[in-house]
């Protein structure tokens, strides 16, 4: 499955995006979905991930309250809002989507997006 994300750019901090990723390929249903992101210098981190259809979600515990993961299969998309943004949220988020039980190890998931850059200033 190809995973192509969007939706990054600058905010302020206490601002607001929408993180899309959209797939083709595959059968996008058949996937688990997860965001990670990556700050420069540092691992990549798991931020939210959502079951097959929707009916399961997890999230980081620097996401819980500020973000939401939602996808819609009819048009092979997974969303990420994102409110009350902080500088150190600051990073490129990646989308990725797996098979099985939902995960949020990223070697759990086997098919990764390009990334789209997210930065929030102070």
């Amino acid at each position: 499955v190809q995973l192509q994300a969007s939706g990054g750019g600058l905010v302020q901090t206490g601002g607001s995006l929408r993180l899309s990723c959209a797939a083709s390929g595959r059968t996008f249903s058949n996937y688990f979905m997860g965001w990670f992101r990556q700050a420069p210098g540092k691992e990549r981190e798991f931020v939210s991930a959502i079951s097959r259809y929707g009916a399961s979600t997890d999230y980081s515990d620097s996401a819980k309250g500020r973000f939401t993961i939602s996808r819609d299969n009819a048009k092979n998309t997974v969303y990420l809002q994102m409110n009350s943004l902080k500088p150190e949220d600051t990073a490129v988020y990646y989308c990725a989507a797996g098979q099985g039980v939902l995960r949020t190890a990223p070697s759990s998931y086997q098919y990764w997006g390009q990334g789209t850059l997210v930065t929030v200033s102070s």
